[in-house]
């Protein structure tokens, strides 16, 4: 998902999104442990996209609290 369209999320949406990442690198992490994992940078990427989310998250807290 673009950034953009992240910052445009309801935070009920962003805390979706976020179960949705984890879930998805529990999955890989499951999958490359056994030695299914096809594309190991998969598991990065996704680790990326989680910090993202963490990352609108708190940028939205901070920005309530200041008014």
């Amino acid at each position: 998902m673009e950034l953009s369209k992240m910052r445009e999320l309801t935070e009920a949406e962003l805390n979706a999104e976020l179960k949705k990442k984890k879930n998805e690198l529990f999955n890989l992490r499951f999958q490359h442990v056994t030695g299914q994992l096809e594309n190991p940078i998969k598991m990065r990427l996704v680790k990326k996209e989680i910090a993202r989310v963490k990352t609108i998250i708190r940028e939205n807290e901070l920005k309530n609290v200041q008014g």
